[in-house]
């Protein structure tokens, strides 16, 4: 293993293979070693920029958040000017966390519960009981640390080390994709949590491809072809496809039908298609005629993850008789479950003395994309752009530069 690595080299090697049929799957070892889940966290997500969830979750002054991005703790706070600021969560006097793990709350400065260190929103210290007569004692000197953060599109983005790249050439093209979606006025309508038993590659691997579509979903498949679609050029730390609708279907529902209203900024071309697309390394999209869902996943181990899933409408839908959110969120809860069984069922198979690395089929291009990203990582210390997907002949698909799309999810 090299110094930099946190896998094999050799056993990466056929990962980043210049054609998918000479390609393989990466190790067991990337999804199962406690060493590895430790390296991605720091490398990955601390050192990457990783969604926090919505922004409109902070939305008035002196809202206050406290969050992890991999072993960091994180408080974020909407400020007096409205701006959104994020602060690693502990107090400059003793380090006492500032807020609790997970939890929320609306104050108009920043308390420690410890020793009642006093800060504003801006993060300045402004009351530190018993220090007045300390010699030397000067409260700006003690501020405290920033970390940078952002939002985009109506999310919280957080890079917790303060070296990853820059954000925009982080998303590159995607907002220009996401802008017809107008993401950043649509409201929750409906979110669930999920624990699941699987790695987090896992599970944004089986989001990637619909090979497994007709196997074990058969609602997804009656309202869309799962061999349909294309995959998009990308610049930026993403990959992603769509598909497109059935003729009678209106929108990913069990019946096809919908109880919204179509996305005001959307062509009749892209009402009917639905676009998924994974930002790396937790954020999954996917844009719909009438709706956007996310997941957001957090690692929780090698071999458990946290997927939080959020339903997004627009603000005409509460005026649309009869509209409920539960259309969408029936559908995709009952594709989830089945998905998650079998993210399961292939964490536990990755642990066989009988597993090996294994080949890609044509449909499984994007996955292949995400894990020479992951591979590059590795070898490499931090993230680059995955490779670009095109056809090049009916029974392979290789990598060029080229944006020549490709088959979809």
């Amino acid at each position: 293993m090299s110094s930099t690595s946190p896998v094999d080299p050799e056993l990466l090697r056929p990962v980043l293979a210049p054609g998918l049929g000479g390609s393989r799957t990466l190790p067991a070892q990337a999804y199962l070693s406690p060493e590895v889940f430790v390296w991605e966290q720091e490398h990955l997500f601390e050192a990457g920029w990783v969604c926090l969830g919505r922004a409109d979750a902070l939305a008035n002054t002196g809202d206050q958040r406290a969050v992890r991005v991999g072993q960091e703790g994180i408080l974020l706070v909407r400020d007096q000017h409205g701006a959104l600021r994020g602060f690693f969560n502990v107090c400059r006097h003793r380090g006492h966390e500032l807020l609790e793990p997970g939890g929320e709350r609306s104050l108009r400065a920043i308390k420690c519960p410890y020793h009642a260190w006093v800060y504003g929103l801006d993060g300045s210290l402004n009351g530190a009981p018993r220090f007045g007569d300390v010699a030397g004692f000067d409260r700006a000197d003690h501020p405290l640390i920033p970390v940078p953060v952002t939002e985009w599109h109506g999310w919280i983005f957080v890079n917790a080390s303060g070296t990853g790249p820059d954000f925009d050439d982080h998303v590159g093209n995607l907002g220009s994709l996401l802008s017809a979606w107008e993401p950043q006025r649509l409201f929750v309508g409906d979110a669930h949590e999920y624990v699941i038993a699987a790695n987090w590659k896992t599970i944004t691997e089986n989001y990637h491809e619909c090979d497994h579509c007709p196997s074990i979903h058969p609602a997804l498949c009656a309202v869309t072809p799962p061999d349909s679609g294309e995959n998009l050029p990308h610049d930026g730390d993403w990959v992603g496809g769509s598909m497109v609708l059935k003729d009678f279907a209106e929108t990913m529902s069990l019946t096809g039908a919908s109880s919204g209203v179509r996305l005001r900024g959307l062509s009749d071309s892209q009402a009917r298609e639905v676009v998924y697309v994974g930002l790396f390394p937790n954020l999954l999209i996917s844009l719909h005629p009438d709706y956007v869902m996310t997941h957001r996943i957090e690692p929780i181990g090698p071999d458990a993850s946290k997927v939080e899933c959020t339903w997004l409408f627009p603000p005409e839908a509460r005026e649309h008789p009869g509209f409920t959110p539960d259309y969408a969120s029936e559908f995709w809860d009952i594709t989830n479950r089945e998905d998650w069984l079998a993210c399961e069922s292939v964490q536990r198979g990755l642990a066989s003395r009988g597993q090996r690395q294994g080949p890609f089929s044509a449909g499984e291009d994007e996955v292949h994309a995400f894990q020479a990203m992951v591979a590059r990582a590795y070898l490499e210390g931090s993230v680059s752009a995955p490779p670009q997907i095109r056809r090049e002949h009916p029974t392979g698909l290789v990598r060029t530069p080229a944006d020549t799309p490709g088959s979809g999810r």
